[in-house]
């Protein structure tokens, strides 16, 4: 687009709910996944590939298996109240053996 936008959350029917999430290293050679801390920010004019083993989406609790080459419908929803649908096809990953950080609680008030 001709702005600046970030993906603070999505949604999908085939997931009970969806996480932003970003990869780090400790330089120890682990890799942790976690909630990326205020979306991803996508610059005017440019793209942020999605990847496994960096930025990705995460769903969980899954209302059912995924297979791989089915489509999986996403919706992506950005900071300024809008959403994108689009189609995620499932692929094949074993899994980068990175350590789950689950999102720190958040006060209430």
């Amino acid at each position: 687009g001709h702005h600046d936008v970030r993906i603070v959350s999505a949604t999908s029917p085939a997931a009970g709910m969806v996480e932003v999430h970003e990869v780090v290293s400790d330089g120890g050679g682990s890799k942790t996944m976690r909630p990326k801390e205020g979306g991803l920010t996508i610059a005017a004019g440019g793209t942020h590939e999605l990847v496994p083993g960096g930025d990705h989406l995460m769903l969980m609790d899954l209302k059912a298996p995924l297979q791989p080459g089915a489509d999986v419908p996403v919706s992506l929803m950005f900071d300024d109240g809008s959403s994108l649908p689009v189609t995620a096809q499932v692929r094949d990953f074993a899994g980068g053996n990175e350590n789950y950080q689950p999102p720190s609680p958040r006060g209430h008030g």
